[in-house]
């Protein structure tokens, strides 16, 4: 069996048992697991054509227009290999009317938890509020309806580079589960692998 599906198999194991750890965690401290959140709190995009030589490197933009109450915002981005897998995540913060710009190839796909460097994959934003002005992984998500992103992309056949506004979706609070259940065991599994950079910017 080679390595990197012996993590995976792995990092699936330690996901189920952190799954039903947060899980209880939760119940308590996130009575809203049975409400859906706002809408306009999911922002969707991909990257293709990543760590692939002759390419350049495709960035992330985000901002906060400074809509809600209470000042900076963090940026919790989730990264998913072609399969599906969480790959990376972090959490990021944003101040009103600030600009971060996050690299693909250096911040999103650099440290992936198994040590495979992906190609194509997508990303996930989800926004929340800061806890004493700090964005950690470890905080229950609160989204916030606020942010806006932007992705360059990387195309096939010649790698022309286009760029275009990151995608809403309906955030469910099933998905709002799974996605801390993913990075907390990410963050219990990695030892520091499977954690992205914020770029530059705030």
């Amino acid at each position: 069996m080679r390595r990197s599906t012996i993590r995976r198999t792995i990092m699936r194991r330690t996901i189920m048992l952190a799954a039903c750890t947060l899980a209880l965690a939760l119940c308590a401290g996130y009575a809203a697991a049975q409400t859906t959140p706002p809408a306009d709190t999911l922002k969707v995009d991909y990257f293709a054509n990543a760590n692939t030589a002759g390419a350049t490197d495709a960035t992330l933009r985000l901002t906060d227009p400074g809509t809600a109450v209470g000042g900076n915002l963090c940026a919790v981005i989730y990264v998913f290999d072609s399969t599906q897998e969480m790959s990376e995540c972090c959490s990021c913060v944003l101040s009103p009317d600030g600009l971060r710009t996050v690299s693909v190839n250096v911040d999103l796909t650099s440290n992936p938890l198994t040590g495979v460097i992906l190609h194509t994959g997508a990303i996930k934003i989800v926004p929340t509020p800061t806890a004493g002005g700090v964005c950690a992984l470890t905080r229950v998500l609160n989204p916030k309806a606020a942010i806006r992103s932007w992705a360059t992309h990387i195309q096939n056949g010649g790698f022309a580079v286009t760029e275009t506004a990151s995608q809403d979706a309906t955030l469910s609070a099933a998905e709002v589960l799974l996605l801390q259940t993913e990075c907390y065991g990410i963050q219990l599994d990695g030892s520091g692998n499977g954690i992205c950079t914020c770029g530059t910017g705030d």
